[in-house]
């Protein structure tokens, strides 16, 4: 940060002109998709005028959804910028044809993050939901929050009381005391669930904003290849107390394969190894 930075007022806690905003899906998203040819490679981007109040990663799973991507990218970057954020965005690409664990993921997603810029806020995002207001701000708070409550496909209702999918937000602190997420979740569904129990255990609450502000766009998509359900979930969320203290960010092994930067994003690939054998 150079000496002008350092002099420039705090941004507001809330930028004015903020509102509903409407999510843009058409044919051209792929041409249209190159714009913010502005930003540096690696997808960084902070306001000119102010300092953000919150240096944020946001940190997408990934594995063959090439189009879902470019969707996001051409979203929310513009809605990341109109918010004021220093923001950075890490698409982490699992290699290889085992089963998908999202979990495991993101874990590798906030390690890379955090060594490379002094994040203080970690947003934990799938690659199909965009907000679809300005008003939900993409920061963290002082409890977990959770910012994908309010999805069209659910008719913008909660799904249970205690989910906690789709978009959630922790400050560097908060995901410390959880331990991140657990590495163990391999194919598909039960990870949120047992990070709630992660955030129970550790003594705090779920936030959320209100549904009309939270509202977001979720893609319709045919479960991916090698994303099968995970039959060993509901052990591992009931057993989640017992295992956070030696499953999760302190137990995560990776293999970085590559790192590229691209324009509107940095891209990490990543050898994630073999599923582990106990569940206890």
């Amino acid at each position: 940060m150079d000496q002008k930075q350092l002099q420039l007022p705090d941004c507001p806690a809330l930028p004015s002109d903020l509102g509903p905003y409407n999510v843009e899906v058409n044919e051209i998203i792929e041409k249209k998709v190159i714009q913010n040819t502005n930003l540096p490679l690696g997808g960084h981007s902070e306001p000119e005028n102010c300092t953000a109040l919150q240096k944020i990663a946001i940190v997408i799973p990934f594995r063959n959804r090439e189009l879902h991507l470019k969707v996001w990218l051409h979203n929310m970057h513009p809605f990341l910028q109109k918010q004021q954020a220093d923001y950075g965005i890490y698409v982490v690409e699992q290699y290889g044809e085992l089963k998908f664990n999202r979990a495991k993921l993101l874990n590798v997603g906030y390690s890379e993050a955090v060594n490379e810029y002094d994040y203080n806020c970690f947003i934990f995002t799938d690659v199909d939901i965009i907000p679809m207001d300005h008003r939900n701000l993409y920061r963290c708070s002082q409890n977990p929050k959770h910012m994908a409550n309010s999805l069209d496909k659910f008719n913008f209702r909660l799904r249970y009381k205690t989910v906690f999918g789709g978009v959630v937000a922790f400050s560097k602190e908060q995901f410390l005391k959880v331990n991140g997420f657990s590495n163990m979740f391999w194919g598909w569904g039960g990870e949120d669930d047992e990070l709630y129990q992660r955030v129970i255990t550790a003594g705090m609450k779920i936030e959320r904003q209100s549904q009309n502000i939270s509202k977001a766009k979720a893609f319709l998509h045919s479960r991916d290849k090698g994303n099968e359900q995970n039959p060993k979930s509901i052990r591992l969320i009931k057993k989640a107390a017992i295992r956070m203290h030696r499953d999760g960010l302190n137990s995560l092994n990776y293999t970085i394969i590559s790192v590229t930067k691209h324009r509107l994003y940095t891209k990490v690939t990543v050898d994630i190894g073999l599923p582990e054998e106990s569940i206890d």
